[in-house]
């Protein structure tokens, strides 16, 4: 059943390059729990404990605000074709946004997706497997592109003001920095 790896192995990471969707879990000792699903090929592994995700823009912005009070992230993946799997990968995260010196090595590894805000870096500290057996089969038919036709009509600015609107603070009022180097 259950296993735990101090590293991601090569089948880890096969099955994560085949995933069209994970999940982010993140918290601060006193918000809310926030789980966001995450797709639109955006998650990239470093190392085999080191992963990041290309952020892009949202109704709101809970995890940046959780990783910087609380670094810490899980992120989850689960067969929903073929042999049953659940991964999840526990570790410490950093937020970078586009003004970090760091963005620019990071970005490059990344096909550009339209509204990226920010950038979540994890060192990964524990890798756990799980069965799966009771995660039902879902298909695969595409990606929708709703939310990047709407990043890509709304421009730099339109973005922009969208982030100064909703993006500055989690549903607990807890900063994001997200426009700090940009004021």
């Amino acid at each position: 059943m259950g296993k735990r790896f101090n590293e991601l192995s090569d089948k880890h990471i096969h099955f994560i390059s085949e995933q069209k969707l994970f999940f982010v879990g993140t918290a601060t000792a006193d918000s809310r729990v926030n789980i966001s699903p995450k797709g639109m090929d955006s998650l990239r592994v470093l190392s085999p404990n080191r992963v990041a995700w290309l952020n892009t823009t949202g109704s709101g912005n809970e995890t940046s605000a959780h990783i910087q009070q609380a670094p810490r992230m899980t992120i989850l993946f689960c067969a929903f074709d073929g042999t049953p799997l659940i991964l999840r990968l526990y570790g410490t995260a950093k937020v970078v946004h586009q003004y970090d010196p760091e963005w620019d090595d990071l970005f490059t590894r990344f096909k550009p997706l339209p509204g990226a805000r920010q950038i979540f870096d994890v060192e990964v500290d524990l890798v756990q497997t799980s069965c799966g057996m009771a995660v039902p089969y879902f298909s695969y038919t595409g990606e929708r592109e709703l939310l990047s036709d709407w990043a890509e009509k709304q421009g730099e600015q339109g973005l922009w003001d969208y982030w100064t609107k909703n993006n500055q603070t989690s549903i607990d009022g807890i900063t994001t920095h997200i426009l700090e180097k940009g004021d």
